[in-house]
């Protein structure tokens, strides 16, 4: 436990101070407007996450597809309308991107108490956060103030966002296009450690690629029949074979002894400049702890609506 809250205590004082990338959003913004709105999201998402351990790696997932298409706006919670296009139908998100539930959940317990006052973004800002705290130790200081977009763009979604069989140097220049180096695009994808993968994702991987532990490969092919056979498109895998629930550093063990479940996560460790990094945070959990949260909030801090811009909507499927 004394490590746990020493962890917390230095990743929180290193991200305040990356809080100031963003001077329109403050982690104290709803001091006085809603003041229990931490508790309220972490209380709601635990109580997800004991009924369903993988959907905190699902809301984790859902804000950073939030945030890399066209910033962290909740574009991607509006559902599709007669008149309305959303980014829940795009190419990376169909059948893909899932616990909208529970934000809406999330969003009617903070209603209760502090109604038309949080936005829906940074609701899903939060619950990323608590996400990762419930299912590991690490936390960091959301910075807050978002508001929500009256628009979406399934194209931005068709193109911004990282596909699994992206190369070690798409993926560096993709998340170079959102303000993110190297190092925190290898930190992010630590988010790996927890969750799962659908078998038409990595398919691929296992069967045509050399690149991959040769005892690892038909553990995975047992779950995900080959091309040829018509079958298992959604059968899912653990990303971390080691411990899929935990947020740890599972993820890049994974990573050197060639066992990364999709092309694009083992492309991390495969010759290139990611290397050095991956080693560091297989032996070095506080390392890429830190890492992790000053990404995270670098990712949070993309292109935020602040001020008049956006809404408050009260609902967060849709515009008001």
């Amino acid at each position: 436990m004394a490590s746990e809250i020493s962890l917390f205590i230095v990743i929180s004082c290193i991200t305040l101070s990356s809080c100031s990338t963003n001077a329109q959003l403050s982690p104290f913004f709803y001091s006085r407007t809603c003041p229990n709105l931490p508790l309220i999201v972490t209380n709601t998402m635990r109580q997800a996450i004991s009924k369903e351990p993988r959907m905190g790696a699902s809301i984790l997932r859902l804000f950073f597809h939030d945030c890399f298409v066209n910033g962290c706006d909740a574009s991607v919670l509006l559902d599709d309308t007669s008149t309305f296009t959303g980014e829940k139908n795009a190419f990376p998100n169909s059948n893909s991107i899932r616990g909208f539930e529970v934000i809406d959940t999330i969003k009617s317990n903070v209603e209760v108490v502090c109604n038309g006052t949080v936005s829906c973004a940074d609701i899903l800002a939060l619950a990323a956060r608590a996400a990762v705290f419930l299912l590991g130790d690490p936390s960091w200081s959301v910075p807050l103030g978002r508001r929500d977009a009256r628009t979406a763009s399934q194209s931005a979604a068709n193109t911004n966002l990282p596909p699994p069989t992206a190369n070690l140097s798409t993926l560096i220049s993709m998340f170079a296009a959102q303000g993110l180096n190297a190092r925190d695009m290898t930190a992010l994808s630590g988010a790996h450690t927890i969750g799962q993968a659908r078998c038409t994702t990595f398919r691929t991987h296992i069967y045509n690629e050399t690149n991959i532990n040769p005892s690892f490969a038909p553990l995975r092919q047992a779950q995900c029949p080959g091309p040829a056979s018509g079958a298992g498109d959604e059968n899912i895998a653990p990303l971390d074979i080691v411990t899929p629930n935990r947020f740890d550093r599972g993820y890049f063990l994974g990573l050197v002894t060639r066992r990364g479940l999709l092309h694009s996560d083992q492309e991390l460790l495969n010759g290139g400049s990611q290397d050095a990094l991956v080693r560091l945070y297989s032996i070095n959990y506080v390392a890429f702890a830190n890492d992790f949260a000053n990404a995270m909030v670098k990712m949070g801090n993309i292109n935020p609506l602040t001020g008049s811009n956006g809404e408050i909507r009260n609902n967060c499927r849709v515009v008001n």
